[in-house]
């Protein structure tokens, strides 16, 4: 659980107390952290989501469907709503910003919502309240949408200079924002020479996405005549998912420029000498796109609720239901979208989204007193795979829930056939999935 001294020490506070009022408020230099409420306490059933991604936004729109009398509070940081899937598309110019950004205005009015744009600095589940610079918010459920932190010390160790300018440097690109304005910088500005891409071990955001991302640049550099190559060090084996239509792309679509190293599992990063040592070989590089390990987002490990394996260490990933998504360690906290873990689900846009109507309709039918027996999600992801034309590959995944073994079961249609139709689709499907969350 959070204490005040680590509300301070997130938000860059020093330990200098003044009352105001009846209330304290901490203070030093000009930055001030109020210990007072943002909003009076709930009236009837108020649920405070955290996190305003695909499955956060999800949930805050179809609790007020499911139940308008439900009082529902987004918070979320970012003051818009920038899309991480569809920005390889974007990385490449065939999507404007348009298209990937939106605002958290329109679905709060709509839905009749509360948006409050402030960073969560605590969260103290005992008293059931969310902290911010300007106060806390009390709750009667609270859901848990942040989705991933970067893991630099699995590179780095304790030494986090060294992250912070991996991070400044060679940005993963893979939490909305900056990132991915610094990296479409460094990819349309590219010269000459070998670009990596890391692939992150274990479970990380969208399984597709770096491959994808190795289409989407060297698609620039063949529409720049960049006499450079894309390197892509995986740590597994084969590519996974679609690694046909993948490897297809590379070897007919981008022959010479992308070069694809499985076992390449990481030993040593060097961005100061850009050199990457690995299980098959060194490489130095021009440039790169260095993406560390993912965790879960700071909020989960903040409020205590991640899993721990069998020798007591955390998995990095959040200790849920696998049903409700509720926290095992909290009826009263959900997790949903990408922090979860302990299931075969992938990290995915749609998966959010899909787990955010479930979400909510657990959430709904429990304030209503009534039984819900929670459906699976499903997941699709589409992969650009060629820009000129542009043609795409796909992967629909249904679920299957296994009552004797207690197991989720995966049952994957993949085509990696890349077609024209399939890049159309990719639009289609974004368009519809925006609408969901925003219209």
């Amino acid at each position: 659980m959070i204490t005040r001294r680590d509300l301070l020490k997130s938000a860059g506070v020093g330990a200098v107390a003044l009352s105001v009022s009846s209330q304290p408020v901490f203070a030093a230099a000009e930055k001030v952290v109020k210990m007072e409420a943002l909003m009076p306490p709930p009236k009837g059933n108020r649920v405070v989501i955290c996190g305003g991604g695909w499955a956060g936004l999800t949930v805050a729109k179809y609790l007020k469907k499911e139940n308008p009398n439900i009082e529902v509070v987004l918070i979320e940081k970012r003051p818009n709503f920038f899309s991480c899937p569809i920005s390889n598309e974007w990385l490449a110019d065939l999507v404007s910003l348009d298209f990937i950004s939106h605002d958290y205005n329109q679905p709060a009015a709509k839905y009749g919502y509360r948006f409050v744009n402030y960073p969560v600095i605590g969260i103290e589940r005992d008293k059931k309240r969310v902290y911010t610079p300007n106060g806390y918010i009390e709750y009667n459920y609270l859901v848990l949408a942040p989705g991933i932190r970067y893991n630099y010390s699995a590179w780095f160790k304790d030494d986090k200079e060294m992250a912070r300018y991996t991070k400044l440097h060679y940005p993963a690109a893979f939490i909305p924002g900056s990132e991915h304005i610094a990296l479409k910088r460094k990819v349309h500005e590219f010269e000459e020479g070998d670009f990596i891409i890391t692939v992150p071990p274990g479970a990380y955001r969208c399984p597709p996405a770096p491959y994808e991302r190795a289409c989407m640049i060297a698609e620039v550099f063949k529409r720049n005549k960049v006499k450079g190559r894309v390197i892509i060090l995986d740590p597994k084996g084969d590519i996974a998912p679609k690694g046909p239509g993948f490897r297809a792309a590379y070897e007919q679509v981008y022959l010479g420029i992308v070069e694809y190293v499985p076992n390449a599992g990481i030993k040593e990063v060097d961005p100061v000498k850009k050199v990457i040592k690995t299980n098959a070989g060194d490489f130095k590089f021009a440039d790169a796109n260095l993406v560390p390990p993912h965790q879960a987002g700071e909020l989960v490990w903040m409020a205590d609720l991640i899993a721990k394996d069998k020798e007591g260490k955390p998995t990095g990933w959040a200790d849920q239901d696998p049903l409700t998504f509720q926290a095992k360690a909290d009826p009263h906290v959900f997790l949903v979208g990408d922090v979860i873990g302990g299931v075969p689900y992938p990290k995915s846009g749609h998966m959010g989204n899909s787990q955010g109507k479930i979400v909510a309709k657990v959430i709904a039918s429990r304030i209503a007193g009534k039984e819900y027996k929670p459906t699976l999600p499903d997941n699709t992801c589409y992969s650009m795979v060629n820009g000129s034309p542009q043609e795409a590959i796909v992967i629909n995944v249904n679920y299957e829930y296994n009552e004797k073994e207690k197991k989720i079961i995966p049952k994957p249609k993949v085509i990696n056939e890349r077609s024209e139709a399939l890049a159309k689709a990719t639009y289609e499907w974004a368009r519809a999935i925006y609408r969901d969350m925003f219209s």
